[in-house]
């Protein structure tokens, strides 16, 4: 077993469930028996600056929510970055009686709290829907004197805080752990190398850019334009097979590393929603999911359908935060109950 995180505040939660149970089905209506609907506009929470993966998803989904004419109401995405995710995931959870507040989600929903950074996780919202995995991408400035992945083991190997690696998530949360399971299969001490976060993968890819730190990694969509620019150069892929939007990039194994790391992306919303209400988004997404211009879209961005309804959401997020503990116990950043 690992050691047990942070838990919620649980006389705080309790009180805001009582507030929405209340408000009965505040942020929708239920008219004649009818099925539960928004209205008010929907936000969907983005917990990270703009640029990175989770803005985009949020972006992606309202517009194709919109312009698609699936909802009634309007879709309005809001970024919330700061602290990995932990300052949206608040935000969400401290209005429960507001159904029509969702936020978009990645691993760093079990991996932030398991390093201490948050007081919620997973099992402090509501799952609603998971729509999509993609590749991990590892790149460097275009002029960057490292050549190849390979060449970026020999550089850490001979000295792992000479390359300086940023990430737009916290220590022990997605980007990290992509790269220090990676490091750590081709022989390096993962807590030795250099990783240098940042409030999303959008101002990671901008410090490397800049030449304000040798290297990145992050989500193969959040780093499609910049590659395409020529402002960054992939050197990896985490995938099990190249991605389709990088079909030159090849993957870790390809490169003689042993490891594979997939983002998967969903939706979650607020504690205590009622059934009707998650069904009503739960059919809201799947119709998404069914549209031409989403498929067009997340094709272009590298994403692979992973469609799963909210019970099976729920039931994947316990089983990823206990790979997560595992994952992270392993490259040495928590311990378990008898600190190994």
């Amino acid at each position: 077993m690992f050691r047990a995180r942070p838990v919620a505040a649980a006389a705080a939660l309790a009180s805001l469930a009582l507030a929405a149970t209340a408000c009965g089905t505040g942020g929708g209506q239920q008219e004649d028996g009818g099925p539960w609907k928004p209205d008010r506009p929907i936000e969907i929470i983005a917990p990270a600056a703009t640029g990175g993966g989770w803005d985009t998803l949020a972006r992606t989904s309202g517009r194709v929510l919109e312009e698609g004419g699936l909802v009634d109401e309007p879709v309005q995405v809001v970024n919330k970055p700061g602290g990995g995710g932990s300052i949206g995931w608040a935000y969400v959870a401290q209005t429960p009686d507001t159904p029509t507040r969702l936020f978009v989600t990645s691993p760093p929903i079990s991996l932030v709290p398991l390093m201490g950074g948050s007081t919620y996780d997973h099992e402090d919202f509501t799952p609603i829907a998971r729509l999509a995995t993609e590749n991990m991408v590892y790149l460097v400035p275009e002029d960057s004197p490292i050549e190849s992945w390979g060449d970026m083991v020999d550089r850490l190997k001979e000295d792992p805080r000479q390359v300086s690696i940023a990430g737009g998530s916290s220590p022990g949360s997605m980007d990290h752990v992509a790269l220090a399971g990676a490091v750590e299969a081709a022989g390096i001490d993962p807590t030795a190398i250099n990783y240098v976060p940042f409030d999303g993968g959008g101002e990671a890819m901008t410090q490397a850019v800049g030449g304000h730190v040798d290297a990145v990694v992050t989500g193969g969509s959040e780093a499609a334009g910049l590659v395409e620019s020529g402002d960054l150069r992939p050197l990896a892929v985490s995938g099990a097979e190249r991605a389709s939007t990088l079909p030159d990039t090849p993957t870790l194994r390809e490169e003689g590393v042993d490891f594979t790391y997939d983002i998967w992306r969903g939706v979650m919303g607020p504690p205590d929603m009622t059934d009707e209400q998650v069904a009503y988004y739960e059919d809201l997404f799947t119709d998404m999911t069914e549209e031409e211009s989403w498929k067009k879209q997340t094709e272009a961005l590298g994403w692979t359908d992973s469609f799963m309804r909210s019970e099976e959401f729920g039931d994947f997020l316990d089983q990823s935060s206990t790979d997560s503990a595992a994952i992270l116990m392993k490259i040495g950043l928590i311990e378990d109950e008898e600190g190994r």
